[in-house]
């Protein structure tokens, strides 16, 4: 007799729905991980970036016993913005060289006779190029990528300037400090002194660099472990956010950094955005944000404020002009910050920054901030402040 056959064994559908519930909780599980695996990837990335920058500033520093200039370059009476760069140049151009970027300083430094298409452009750009805004100079559109934290996504459209998530720390004060002694409306060209601006200016030049003058090491009284020199800074992508998008207000000199909290231009349901009717720098163009020029000195684009804490908001006079501007970053929680000494933190955006409802030293006015209000006093911005004043003699007791 045959034996019988016996029953196929298989999975029974509540068996199945089983195991795929097992693996969808597995997946969900997993793609949290993989994604702060990539962002911590990411962060670590943008640390080296600072810590490269770093060494390329020290180095420069070694060659010349001075820190490169912030907003320098080339001046014509009565030049164009393609015969001079009006003086607007940022410290990240002055430190190619130092950054393994020798090729793209040789375009700038020596005149460069082609368009942004590779066509033969005559007469050529003068050594230095023209104004950083020009999109029709190739060394503006070429990206450095050690200039971009990978955080970031926005990317340049087309024939755009290109961006840095890099930025220079002016200190806790920022009035005329857009100017520091060349007459930006008279063609870009210096004055007959070279003190056009600067009376008004230099005594609240208090953090690590000083638009269109030379600092050193030797300037930084208060340690270069304790002074911030650099730190990030979030590109504009014009969707309103307060940390990478600047709201305007031609009274930002005479208000407290915390004016704009309960001001009613940032959305209360979404406090991270300004409102859709806050006038804002970028109104007209697009590129009127922070970092969307890495060659461009002025404040706008490559220079922060250590007045509000990390993340905060951005609020400017003008176009290029004065303002309070933050040090940001697409990290959770805060944002990387270049020590003097070439050290790289990572300053959170709980810092403690002080009293919010002082108003930053500058103008003369019945607050104690006019001609000698300020001068020789600690920040008024807490640790942050502190942190970002090159010679106030603060002592730093407090982890950062």
């Amino acid at each position: 007799m045959m034996k019988q056959r016996g029953a196929q064994q298989g999975f029974t559908l509540v068996e199945l729905l089983v195991v795929i519930a097992i693996i969808g909780v597995l997946v969900g599980l997993l793609l949290p991980a993989v994604q702060a695996a990539r962002e911590a990837a990411r962060r670590m990335s943008c640390s080296n970036n600072f810590k490269q920058m770093g060494l390329g500033i020290h180095n420069y520093h070694s060659a010349y016993n001075k820190l490169p200039k912030h907003k320098s370059g080339t001046h014509v009476v009565g030049g164009t913005n393609y015969t001079h760069n009006r003086g607007y140049l940022s410290v990240l151009v002055g430190i190619l060289p130092y950054v393994e970027q020798q090729g793209l300083w040789e375009q700038i430094s020596n005149p460069f006779g082609f368009d942004r298409n590779g066509n033969v452009f005559t007469p050529p750009y003068p050594p230095m190029g023209g104004g950083p805004w020009l999109n029709e100079y190739q060394p503006w559109l070429t990206q450095v990528p050690m200039y971009r934290c990978p955080s970031d996504p926005v990317v340049p459209a087309g024939a755009q300037v290109a961006f840095t998530n890099y930025a220079v720390c002016v200190g806790d004060a920022f009035f005329e400090q857009q100017h520091n002694g060349f007459d930006d409306g008279n063609g870009g060209a210096e004055n007959t002194n070279g003190t056009w601006g600067a009376v008004a200016g230099n005594r609240w030049a208090r953090g690590t660099f000083h638009g269109r003058n030379f600092t050193g090491f030797r300037d930084i009284l208060d340690g270069l472990s304790n002074t911030v020199m650099c730190g990030e800074i979030v590109v504009g992508n014009g969707n309103r956010e307060i940390f990478s998008s600047i709201h305007r207000d031609g009274a930002v000199a005479d208000l407290p950094p915390s004016h704009w909290e309960t001001a009613g231009v940032i959305d209360p349901e979404r406090p991270q955005y300004w409102l859709p009717d806050a006038p804002a720098n970028w109104d007209g163009d697009p590129n009127h944000q922070r970092g969307r020029r890495w060659a461009d000195g002025r404040p706008t684009y490559t220079t922060f404020t250590t007045i509000r804490p990390p993340n905060s908001y951005n609020v400017c006079r003008g176009e290029g002009n004065f303002g309070i501007y933050t040090a940001a970053s697409r990290h959770q929680g805060g944002c990387h910050v270049l020590m003097g000494d070439g050290a790289v933190k990572f300053i959170t955006s709980s810092i403690d920054a002080g009293n919010q409802d002082h108003v930053a030293y500058g103008r003369d006015n019945n607050d104690g901030r006019g001609v000698n209000g300020g001068v020789g006093r600690e920040s008024p911005y807490g640790l942050w402040g502190a942190l970002g004043t090159k010679g106030m003699k603060e002592v730093i007791s407090t982890e950062f």
